[in-house]
């Protein structure tokens, strides 16, 4: 592919991870805002303590998840070649997330393993 070309499918990349990074972060608040809410007006014991221990938890899950994505999108964007290899070990654990994350985990490989993508991160130019 062209450096052109490959440069357009890189920021493609970083705005995906980013951007499912940040609907997985809005998804950690949701999930702790509704079940502390639920958790305060619950009159059931069990439930007022259960409830904002999964609160955390699931917040916490949603976090580590979204945030190194978060930050392999802004590196990418930022055209840091550790940022590559970030997403490359993020996406193989993304191809889990059947379908979606499938989709996106294959796409965000297929132009990371590419030499122009590893040339245009080491900030040398394309020979095609």
């Amino acid at each position: 592919m062209e450096e052109n070309k490959m440069e357009k499918h890189l920021t493609i990349v970083a705005a995906i991870q980013v951007g499912f990074s940040i609907f997985g972060i809005l998804i950690a608040v949701v999930v702790y805002t509704v079940l502390m809410n639920v958790a305060g007006f619950v009159n059931e014991e069990e439930a007022v303590y259960v409830l904002p221990i999964v609160a955390r938890w699931v917040a916490i899950f949603f976090l580590v998840i979204s945030i190194p994505g978060l930050v392999g999108g802004i590196g990418l964007f930022m055209r840091k070649s550790w940022a590559r290899i970030l997403i490359i070990i993020l996406s193989v654990i993304e191809l889990l997330n059947i379908p979606i994350g499938t989709a996106i985990a294959i796409y965000s490989i297929y132009v990371l393993v590419q030499d122009d993508t590893v040339k245009l991160l080491n900030g040398k130019s394309s020979v095609s």
